[in-house]
């Protein structure tokens, strides 16, 4: 999840309890404002009721239309003393004009007369209703939210993009950041002490990925180059051994087994002698090569290479795909990819070599899909096979690097595909 999508749910998650908590203090707040002035005009209407009577003055009408209403009822001594002389609470109370019951603010007091008779003065006012106020504040409260929650958003994601630029141009740069390639220095253009720190901190990590990087092609290139004389020698001597001795069968087969484990160092140390040449773009040169005819003369050879095994390969190419290449890298390329299919392909399985477009795809069957993420790493190798040094896809991946091509493996249908695309 987006940093910022992270952002809108947690503001979403502190707005709504918060919201909810300020819609109700609003909506008591504001009751209690109502029933302050209501009980103010009861208290001065009944006043003036009391002062009225005590005088012998004519009364107001009992009811007023939709406005207040009042009732008078004597009452005896001990109610009278039992009962609190002033209570203000909330009623229906009939209104005759319109034939029905409203919700009303009522002032229910106790007093007497010159002739020590007590009455009990009940004053109503038409009030409000309460669920009809819930339903708006409730419903304004929603609309306030809304509108705040996508205000606080919008605002957000704007501040927050504005400022998170570097955060930005620096993963932008990690992205395209490779290992022993012309990389761009980190971009730096902040005044934010915490962005810069992350950019310097950033740049350190580059430079020592660096050095790492370069130590580890000069040691495998060092190491390679000075183990090609002693492996030299030491096949020499199996073979003299071979043809100035006279060794009994257990001491030819002992022989010929060393010979083919040294066989199979000296082509991986040449292998990683090629790896490392190509990584430290010692193949400058470039000419026009025709993959299509390249395909023609390399696919004939491992065919019969690999007869015994009646392995059926079919072609289709054009007449020619002509790249700009190094003529050695790009045999390295297709044999290669050639080898992997034969070497991997069971006996009487089909091999499928496609060139369309600009993209050549080269399937054999296979039981089951291998690591896409690592099938191209040095020394990966699904199911170990006699023969492979485990860096034949690392070679053309290498390959593919250094000519900005595109490679793809897929297992689709039962076949392992392996697809590389020219720019």
């Amino acid at each position: 999840m987006k940093l910022i999508y992270r952002i809108a749910l947690r503001l979403s998650a502190v707005l709504i309890p918060l919201m909810a908590l300020w819609a109700t203090l609003f909506y008591f707040m504001t009751v209690d404002e109502i029933n302050d002035e209501a009980d103010d005009a009861l208290a001065d209407y009944s006043e003036l009721i009391i002062i009225r009577m005590l005088a012998g003055r004519e009364l107001p009408p009992l009811n007023s239309g939709s406005n207040n209403s009042y009732s008078i009822t004597p009452i005896d001594r001990e109610y009278a003393e039992s009962k609190s002389h002033i209570i203000y609470y909330d009623a229906e109370v009939y209104i005759p004009e319109k034939e029905e019951t409203e919700p009303a603010r009522i002032l229910s007091t106790i007093f007497r007369d010159n002739d020590d008779n007590y009455y009990e003065l009940k004053v109503a006012m038409p009030t409000f209703e309460k669920n009809d106020l819930v339903r708006t504040i409730l419903f304004w409260i929603i609309l306030l939210y809304l509108i705040l929650l996508f205000t606080l958003i919008g605002l957000t994601t704007w501040i927050f993009h504005h400022s998170m630029k570097p955060l930005y141009a620096l993963l932008q740069w990690l992205d395209s950041y490779t290992p022993g390639k012309h990389n761009s220095p980190v971009p730096d253009n902040t005044n934010i002490t915490e962005f810069h720190r992350l950019n310097v901190a950033a740049q350190e990590a580059a430079h020592r990925s660096e050095e790492l990087f370069e130590r580890q092609k000069q040691f495998i290139g060092n190491a390679s180059h000075e183990l090609q004389t002693p492996l030299a020698i030491l096949g020499n001597r199996i073979e003299w051994l071979l043809d100035n001795t006279e060794p009994n069968e257990k001491q030819v087969e002992e022989l010929f087994k060393m010979q083919r484990s040294l066989n199979h160092i000296v082509r991986l140390n040449k292998t990683l002698l090629l790896l490392t040449k190509i990584e430290n773009g010692q193949f400058p040169e470039s000419e026009d090569v025709d993959i299509a005819d390249l395909i023609r003369e390399q696919a004939p050879l491992y065919n019969e290479i690999y007869e015994s095994r009646h392995i059926a390969c079919h072609i289709d190419l054009p007449d020619h795909f002509v790249v700009s290449m190094n003529d050695s890298l790009a045999s390295t390329l297709v044999t290669n990819l050639l080898k992997n299919a034969y070497v991997h392909t069971n006996p009487n399985q089909t091999i499928d070599v496609v060139l369309h477009g600009r993209t050549l795809t080269i399937a054999n069957d296979g039981d089951a899909p291998l690591d896409a993420e690592h099938i191209f790493d040095r020394f990966y190798q699904g199911n170990k096979k006699e023969g492979s040094t485990g860096l034949g896809l690392a070679l053309v991946k290498a390959v593919c690097h250094y000519y900005n091509c595109d490679i793809a493996y897929r297992y689709t249908d039962g076949k392992h595909c392996f697809s590389v695309t020219w720019p």
